[in-house]
């Protein structure tokens, strides 16, 4: 299977030596960097919305410009785990192989990473708590009126614990012009129905948040079969730090002012 991951990147990073993996800059449009990579603003696409879409307008540039059977998500700095050594950054990582991708789709549509869990809280109650619910509520009112066979599971996020996040997946061409027809619609009618402008910087790129809410809901209400695998972080994830910004936002509705 011709198979292509895009690594969605803002900045020079080492990337696997691997025809699999597409390095992509993503925010090309508005960006100060002159990256030696492919860039997401030729083509078919909607570069300039990065600040807001995040990793989507990579996303959106694969889909509508790449003619892989199967084309795949991951970010500069985490990546879907596997078998095969590569150096990235100056460290030795275990990252997906083609050989390994290959015999994963045989057994299912979609490659996913392994799911994160929530223990004290759902999902819905989880976003709201760490960020402002206001996108995540209009966009179950565009669920509502446009797509209400997919209402249930939006609601279930209110019940769920665990989801698979990071906007990171690998799926078959023909799943996902459909997921994507069907995501990017949503996110296109969320952003009529908000005004960015009243959100900071860190806060105006709930697309990119929503979005990673929204793939189970897809997922579960076409009942399609998934396989995953762990994620291979770069970095080391500082759960002390991350843990105490929650605790701080759930009982003083103090939100989160950047990523961890």
């Amino acid at each position: 299977m011709d198979s292509k991951i895009i690594i969605a990147l803002h900045k020079q990073f080492n990337t696997p030596n691997s025809e699999l993996y597409l390095p992509l800059h993503v925010g090309a449009q508005t960006s100060k960097e002159n990256l030696n990579f492919q860039k997401d603003n030729e083509g078919e696409n909607i570069s300039d919305k990065n600040p807001y879409f995040c990793e989507l307008t990579g996303l959106y540039w694969a889909w509508n410009n790449l003619n892989a059977d199967a084309i795949g998500l991951v970010h500069y700095r985490r990546y879907l785990r596997g078998k095969e050594k590569f150096s990235l950054g100056g460290k030795t990582k275990h990252i997906l192989s083609k050989p390994e991708l290959d015999n994963l789709l045989l057994k299912a549509d979609v490659v996913l990473p392994k799911k994160r869990n929530y223990f004290i809280e759902t999902l819905y109650s989880h976003y709201a708590h760490t960020l402002y619910v206001e996108p995540l509520e209009v966009t179950g009112k565009i669920i509502a009126e446009h797509y209400p066979a997919y209402l249930k599971e939006f609601e279930n996020l209110k019940r769920r614990r665990s989801a698979h996040m990071f906007n990171m997946f690998v799926m078959k061409r023909e799943l996902l012009n459909k997921y994507c027809t069907w995501l990017f619609s949503i996110l296109f009618e969320l952003e009529k129905r908000i005004d960015v402008s009243k959100y900071d910087s860190f806060h105006a790129r709930f697309f990119g948040r929503v979005s990673e809410l929204l793939l189970d809901v897809y997922l579960l209400t076409n009942k399609i079969k998934f396989v995953e695998q762990p994620v291979e972080n770069l970095d080391k994830v500082n759960f002390f730090k991350k843990a105490f910004s929650f605790i701080k936002a759930k009982f003083t509705n103090k939100k989160y002012e950047k990523s961890f």
